[in-house]
């Protein structure tokens, strides 16, 4: 199938490791005009050579903390500089909390911050120009959908999956979409070093919490992300699309 994804510009943030590497790469493979961010460079800058070895394009590489009050608008004045102008919105940052029912002020304002506002931020420096030139897709790759504990950062993301279904209804006459996928367990940094750092642990979880049998790999949610991004999909907004395995067990 042809997406018709050669020569779209796209940013793809948190793109230093895991989904959001996995995610560049499908991007790229389509013919995207690619920008990649997050704050670490070195391991952005060995993406961006793997991919034009790959494609003969370099993905631009943007250094940035998006909890920087600045940051939008330098983003988005990078994104000018280098295409002119930005069609697909990737909103990957952003890492998990720890679960903890009474956890101070200081943590839910921070876990709201970092995978709510600032995403929100992001896409607002966006927006209009993807409403002037009335095509648009944005992707926001969030958390999952059922919570086993309370985290700050899986509340932001509920939160996230509230405002894209509103923000959906209001972009939908200027040809943009907005959808969200939460990831169940993908093999990355994070779920390595900081969920499942014992493998015994891990075999338990999957046996217990996995139809699927496996964690997934970022290259099976890179690709439902890479449809989503496409003019093929174009009559797909305002959805959650947990790519999980079989986790979720609930109604939606």
């Amino acid at each position: 199938m042809d997406l018709k994804l050669t020569g779209k510009t796209a940013l793809v943030t948190g793109a230093s490791a895991g989904i959001g590497v996995g995610i560049a790469r499908s991007l790229a493979r389509e013919g995207v005009r690619l920008a990649i961010l997050a704050r670490r460079r070195d391991p952005m800058e060995a993406l961006a050579d793997e991919i034009a070895a790959e494609t003969g394009a370099r993905p631009v590489v943007i250094v940035a903390d998006l909890m920087d009050q600045d940051a939008p608008t330098n983003v988005h004045a990078a994104i000018q500089a280098a295409f002119g102008g930005l069609e697909i919105l990737i909103n990957n940052a952003g890492l998990s909390s720890k679960p903890e029912p009474m956890a101070r002020d200081e943590v839910w304002n921070a876990g709201f911050d970092l995978k709510f506002t600032t995403l929100r931020r992001l896409t607002n420096a966006f927006m209009p120009g993807m409403r002037a030139q009335k095509w648009g897709r944005i992707v926001n790759v969030t958390g999952i959908i059922e919570p086993v504990a309370t985290s700050a950062a899986l509340a932001a993301c509920a939160a996230v999956h509230a405002w894209s279904k509103g923000l959906s209804r209001d972009l939908a006459a200027d040809g943009i979409t907005i959808n969200c996928i939460p990831p169940g367990r993908i093999n990355s940094e994070q779920i390595r070093t900081r969920l499942h750092p014992d493998p015994e642990v891990t075999k338990r979880y999957i046996a217990q919490n996995i139809p699927m049998g496996r964690f997934g790999e970022p290259e099976e949610l890179a690709d439902l992300v890479t449809f989503l991004a496409s003019p093929r999909a174009g009559y797909i907004t305002g959805t959650v699309i947990p790519v999980d395995g079989g986790m979720s067990r609930f109604a939606m």
